[in-house]
């Protein structure tokens, strides 16, 4: 998961954050409410580990306006406050969970993998943007209704950017999230996959036409999903096509 903590103590905020990126998770520290609500605005994270004592803004009004916006990113409430009423208040307000300082770290990592088996369990597995649906259950992707074939990492790629919803998924974060590669690399693997999902999904089309593009890039920044219908366009890399094989057995640029 993307998870944001929000903690004004900062040595138990990096705490935090080190031992739920142990986990595998993708963990970012912020120590305000106002922050909080900024951060979620820009990266809608899947959990958010909340402090209720916040400079700023409080817990409370952070968690009001989360539910208001943005009804998907759960979050696991931290108070010190012992009153029953507190507690009930946030669940109230769309709190997934709340769990009472001092705690364990071992309790907290696993309260935020229950939260992500609920979400697990009541998503939808499938993603639609466009013409493009991908079904997680049977690993399945089609394109104006006619299957697309893809491999192990194209499929992780495509997923990540359907998850983005159109928003622009930068070239750092598709390596940090689908090759877990550092952003300064220097590789060109990002651009060779995203050629090689250009391909596929324009080749499939009712008429056996090459059908409009679904991938256009943002100059300077990265790519994001179009529709891939009449009047959108897309602009390729530099107006160059970049090649490379894959080994046979697996995705490994070997060429």
């Amino acid at each position: 998961m993307r998870i944001l903590v929000v903690e004004d103590d900062r040595a138990l905020g990096l705490f935090l954050q080190k031992g739920l990126r142990s986990e595998g998770h993708s963990v970012e520290w912020v120590g305000d409410g106002d922050a909080a609500v900024q951060h979620a605005v820009e990266n809608q994270p899947d959990l958010m580990v909340l402090d209720l004592s916040l400079p700023c803004r409080d817990g409370v009004e952070v968690l009001a306006e989360l539910q208001s916006q943005f009804a998907r990113t759960s979050v696991l409430v931290l108070t010190g406050r012992s009153q029953v009423e507190e507690r009930v208040k946030c669940l109230n307000l769309g709190a997934d969970d709340c769990l009472l300082k001092p705690f364990s770290l071992h309790e907290l990592t696993a309260r935020c993998r229950a939260i992500l088996r609920r979400k697990i369990q009541f998503a939808s597995p499938v993603l639609r943007h466009g013409a493009v649906e991908m079904n997680r259950m049977d690993r399945s992707v089609r394109r104006d209704g006619i299957e697309v074939e893809l491999t192990g990492k194209e499929f992780a790629l495509l997923e990540f950017m359907l998850m983005r919803h159109g928003d622009c998924c930068t070239r750092a974060e598709l390596l940090s999230e689908v090759w877990k590669m550092s952003p300064d690399s220097g590789t060109n693997v990002v651009d060779v996959y995203i050629n090689y999902l250009r391909r596929k999904l324009g080749n499939a089309h009712p008429d056996g036409q090459t059908s409009l593009p679904v991938i256009e890039t943002v100059r300077g920044e990265g790519y994001r999903l179009c529709s891939g219908r009449k009047g959108v366009a897309s602009v390729g890399v530099g107006g160059h096509v970049l090649a490379a094989r894959l080994h046979p057995n697996d995705d490994r640029l070997v060429a």
